[in-house]
């Protein structure tokens, strides 16, 4: 079988050889390169597409699978950690037969490199700016990790590597995490034993504010990996304002919408590039969300 047609409604940063690859599984094929900002527009993209691709960004909500009834599969350029959290409604769709699928594990290398990076330029003062008036290293630096999931596992197994005290947090135990000497806490004693905390949550996961952040304290380092903010927008600036030597640091995908709000804070560092992005990410993320077509594909040739 092929689709009658496959829309990729937005950048969903498939490669070259990927798009080319789609005009072998669908009669027609439309790509877009940016990001609608009315549903409207969405809907017309969509339009009678019975194949969706859509990046984190886009809402797909239920007024879009009203109008476009012909959608049977949509598959999300992007990790689908939960339904609830999803810019797509994934229940909705699932009601309606629709398949949705996620690609995983494509973008947490880059990741984990731009937490380090970060760090190790911030506590050396390699970028101008530095955490305490001496340089530190990373070995023996309290770090607690909140969400310990595969990007959340890999910061604390580079951690360790460098020699970190490092703990974690999570709504469910990790046993395998803590005979690899990663230690779990209760959120609140992490906040107030770590030194650097990093959120490594799912979408939509607001965990921090006022308690949290008084409980975080002066002189602490927060390193945000999620997509989107963790926190209430008031705490944590209300956290920056008050604790002048503590610092907030993420790249674009973690600050999201707030950027006009936090960049003119002088303890916020901030990178506009998308650390999750790279060649090889891409590379990845492309041939994953083709299997995911692929999948769907001989799943529905088999019935």
């Amino acid at each position: 079988m092929t689709f009658e047609k496959i829309v990729a409604v937005d950048e969903t940063l498939l490669n070259d050889k990927a798009i080319a690859t789609l005009s072998t599984l669908g009669q027609e094929v439309a790509v877009y390169h940016d990001f609608p900002t009315e549903e409207s527009e969405v809907i017309r993209r969509i339009g009678n597409a019975d194949c969706l691709l859509v990046s984190f960004r886009t809402p797909i909500r239920r007024r879009v699978l009203d109008a476009c009834p012909n959608i049977r599969y949509i598959g999300m350029c992007c990790t689908l950690y939960n339904p609830e959290s999803s810019n797509v409604d994934v229940i909705e769709a699932r009601r309606r037969g629709i398949t949705v699928s996620g690609v995983k594990d494509y973008g947490d290398e880059g990741v984990v490199e731009y937490v380090i990076s970060e760090l190790v330029r911030l506590m050396h003062g390699f970028g101008g700016i530095r955490w305490r008036k001496q340089s530190y290293e990373l070995t023996g630096r309290k770090v607690g990790i909140i969400g310990l999931g595969r990007t959340g596992g890999m910061i604390a197994d580079a951690m360790l590597f460098f020699g970190a005290d490092t703990c974690y947090y999570s709504r469910t135990r990790k046993p395998d995490a803590e005979a690899r000497g990663i230690a779990y806490r209760p959120m609140h004693s992490l906040l107030a034993e770590a030194e650097i905390v990093c959120t490594c949550l799912p979408r939509n996961n607001y965990l921090l504010g006022d308690e949290e952040f008084s409980i975080l304290g002066n002189g602490k380092i927060l390193v945000n990996t999620s997509v989107g903010p963790t926190f209430d927008t008031t705490a944590i600036k209300r956290w920056l304002e008050r604790y002048p030597e503590s610092y907030y640091l993420c790249d674009a995908t973690g600050m999201g919408a707030l950027e006009t709000e936090l960049c003119t804070y002088p303890n916020v560092l901030y990178t506009p590039m998308i650390s999750g992005k790279s060649a090889q990410s891409i590379e990845r993320l492309s041939q994953k969300a083709l299997d995911n077509i692929r999948q769907y594909m001989q799943d529905e040739g088999a019935r």
